[in-house]
């Protein structure tokens, strides 16, 4: 009776431990399908230009668009007259971003694309405060043949050359991205798929460039990691088209 006794304790034993495991597995099963549920902000692409409307869009020192620039077949155009200088700057201001646009730039034409644009009318341009990715016919327009290969489309302007060019010819749809990430001081430029250029965002590195550049005595030059975008009138008929950037979240 005794021996009936213990041989069923033992089997309870066995059992409870039995289910105790059962139970641990699936609280450590559902933890783990917690765990892996759980998801992190994503960075989001925002639409700066859709080919309807310059909301996102205002000249430089101006709270408007200047003339100059219309809507044509779903791009942004630039169409040179009279009056010079007439650059426009995102509405908002940008730190940390990736930025996409395709730019298409008349023959021997030349524009630029600005970042870190400091808006103060001491300073009537944004090359005089934002770093600036040269947009240019390589085959025609005179910067191309000066500087080392500074001042050709896809170049961090009279600083760093681009390692080849890989643009398609004046007339024709370029896909440019600008990754500004000052978390770990790089920036750096893809033309048409392919990587071009990198270069730091401060620092020694950084001042060193400049002290080499046009831009040694200037003031404001690259002070500011934050600022404006901006796209240039330099007097020849530009385009640009699917305008996105998306912030790079910490």
């Amino acid at each position: 009776m005794n021996s009936m006794k213990t041989l069923l304790s033992l089997s309870l034993i066995v059992a409870l431990t039995a289910s105790c495991q059962n139970n641990n597995k699936s609280d450590l099963s559902m933890t783990k399908e917690d765990t892996t549920g759980q998801t992190t902000p994503q960075e989001e692409w925002l639409t700066l230009f859709d080919g309807t409307n310059f909301d996102q869009w205002r000249g430089y020192l101006s709270q408007g668009m200047p003339e100059a620039w219309s809507i044509q077949d779903s791009a942004m155009v630039f169409t040179p007259g009279g009056q010079g200088g007439q650059n426009i700057i995102t509405k908002d201001v940008f730190y940390n971003f990736e930025l996409s646009l395709e730019w298409n730039i008349a023959p021997g034409g030349n524009s630029g694309i600005f970042w870190g644009v400091i808006e103060d009318p001491a300073y009537p341009e944004t090359y005089q405060s934002g770093p600036e990715i040269q947009v240019l016919d390589n085959a025609k327009h005179p910067d191309a043949f000066v500087g080392e290969g500074t001042h050709t489309a896809g170049a961090l302007y009279d600083m760093i050359a681009p390692s080849a060019d890989f643009t398609n010819p004046a007339g024709s749809w370029n896909h440019c991205v600008l990754r500004v990430d000052h978390r770990i001081n790089k920036g750096l430029v893809l033309m048409n798929g392919n990587q071009i250029v990198e270069f730091p965002l401060y620092g020694p590195e950084w001042a060193d460039m400049v002290a080499q550049s046009k831009f040694a005595d200037w003031p404001v030059f690259g002070k500011s990691p934050k600022g404006h975008i901006g796209l240039q009138d330099h007097g020849d008929q530009v385009a640009y088209r699917n305008v996105k950037v998306k912030h790079l979240i910490d």
